[in-house]
């Protein structure tokens, strides 16, 4: 695999994960306001929700 076919890998790997991320984190919201999660991911869906990309990014702040 060429350098170049293996940085695309990682960013798309990384954006699935920023992807699945914010969705989980919609899903709890919903959750917790009684929304049904479907509502929240349509708008994912319709592109509306990406305006906080950055957010659901990974950060450096580690768990303890």
């Amino acid at each position: 695999m060429s350098t170049q076919e293996q940085a695309r890998a990682l960013m798309l790997r990384h954006q699935h994960m920023i992807r699945n991320r914010e969705q989980c984190l919609l899903t709890r919201a919903a959750a917790d306001v009684g929304m049904p999660a479907e509502v929240a991911l349509r708008n994912i869906d319709q592109g509306k929700a990406h305006l906080m990309r950055s957010g659901y990014d990974r950060s450096n702040v580690a768990l303890s």
